[in-house]
């Protein structure tokens, strides 16, 4: 299938690593132009050194104006953006019972308010040109709201309340806006999860991932390949007429359809 990325320009937010990486590198082998942005500056040189016609930026989301910033280092050095695709940092664990105003508001700051930005300098010119993708790389959370994620399930589900919202608004102006939800996906920050929940629990890490597999429809965890394919899919030409939808690339371990 030709999904008519070739020469398009993609921004992938914190595409240093984990499934931000992987889509990158999805879009990039097919012909896209690609962004790859991080806290990191050296590791999304390294990175865009690898991938055809690729650039680096700079950026930190948590940083007030970030959003902004980074649409406008993004459109300097790739001309108008074709695909843009969301990602970032959560914040920290923490139950509902104890979330405060302060909380709240922090959580919407890191979910909500730089993509709001990202979308805000990017979306003009996707309507103007009649085509442009805007991908936003979810969480399960919104779904079934997560244990002792509080401030990620508010944030999430927040930003999926706006990318609904905006899909209905610029969908006749050819540009979509949808969301992939990722289930356990075999990346660095979930290893880093299964260490803390083997280190909780006196478990060897085996133990915990072979219980963790044991609950999952597919019997594995997926590969960041595999959500990436489905990121570059929505982003294609063949995908013109999927908008303000969710999929999942989760094993089938959400148990609702």
């Amino acid at each position: 299938m030709d999904l008519g990325l070739e020469g398009r320009s993609a921004l992938v937010c914190a595409s240093t690593g984990g499934l931000g990486l992987a889509s990158a590198r999805a879009l990039a082998a097919e012909g896209a132009r690609v962004a790859v942005t991080g806290r990191r500056e050296e590791v999304a040189r390294q990175i865009a050194s690898t991938l055809p016609g690729a650039v680096a930026i700079q950026a930190d989301l948590r940083e007030p104006g970030s959003g902004q910033a980074l649409a406008e280092a993004a459109r300097d050095a790739l001309g108008p953006i074709d695909v843009l695709v969301l990602n970032g940092p959560g914040p920290a664990p923490g139950l509902a019972s104890e979330l405060d105003g302060s909380a709240a508001i922090a959580a919407a700051d890191l979910l909500v308010r730089p993509h709001v930005e990202l979308v805000g300098g990017l979306l003009p010119a996707m309507r103007e040109r009649g085509w442009g993708r805007i991908i936003a790389v979810g969480s399960s959370g919104i779904i079934t709201p997560l244990p002792r994620l509080a401030s990620s399930n508010l944030g999430r589900a927040a930003l999926v309340g706006y990318l609904k919202t905006l899909a209905a608004e610029v969908a006749r102006d050819g540009v979509t806006v949808n969301l992939v939800i990722p289930g356990r996906i075999a990346t660095d920050r979930v290893a880093e999860l299964d260490r803390a929940a083997a280190d909780r629990a006196g478990l060897s890490v085996d133990e915990v991932r072979s219980a963790s597999e044991a609950g999952i429809p597919a019997g594995r965890y997926g590969r960041p390949e595999e959500f990436a394919a489905a990121v570059t899919f929505l982003a294609g030409m063949p995908a013109g007429y999927i908008t303000g939808s969710s999929i999942r690339c989760d094993g089938g371990i959400i148990a609702n359809i």
